[in-house]
């Protein structure tokens, strides 16, 4: 079982790290390449491709009937024993991480930075953006909710055909100003 926001975080966190490696071994082995428009104009352009993609994966987690996922947060399956089946923090961000997803990633930039074009060094980079919104999307979901959406299966509390996640109460956060 993991959180669904911190599965988006984790795979855009893999995404920056996948595209640091391979910029390292395609920039290293090749140089790093030059801008041809000059540096405004690559800025400018990523700052829009940004903001699409980002729009993207707000849409995929919208409500939109056949496009985004945000009717399933409202059919998550309520928990019945919450503490029995959760992870520990730290468990939970484990379980999160997806190597090969990583290795793919990484491989795949690496031999198209070196064999097609240096720029494809950084295309694990293309995923961020859409990543990023989903896991704020997501969190601002659960935040109006009081829930927290969970992925993953358990057993003893299968899953209907429509449905793919679990949901627990949010619990109150402790801190310094709580008390």
């Amino acid at each position: 079982m993991f959180r669904y926001v911190h599965y988006e975080v984790i795979c855009a966190l893999l995404a920056v790290c996948a595209a640091l490696v391979s910029a390292v071994v395609v920039f290293g082995v090749e140089g790093v390449p030059e801008t041809p428009g000059g540096a405004d104009r690559a800025i400018v352009l990523g700052l829009v491709y940004l903001a699409l993609v980002a729009g993207f994966g707000v849409l995929t987690v919208s409500r939109i009937k056949w496009f985004g996922e945000g009717r399933d947060f409202d059919k998550a399956v309520p928990l019945r024993d919450p503490a029995s089946v959760l992870p520990t923090r730290g468990e939970g961000y484990r379980n999160c991480v997806n190597v090969l997803f990583f290795v793919l990633l990484a491989a795949s930039a690496v031999g198209g930075g070196l064999f097609l074009e240096r720029d494809l060094a950084l295309f694990p980079l293309v995923f961020v953006p859409a990543w990023s919104a989903r896991a704020w999307w997501v969190a601002r979901w659960e935040r109006r909710h009081g829930l927290l959406l969970w992925r993953g299966r358990i057993r003893t509390q299968p899953l209907e055909d429509d449905q793919y996640l679990y949901s627990s109460v949010r619990q109150p956060e402790h801190s310094a100003r709580n008390a």
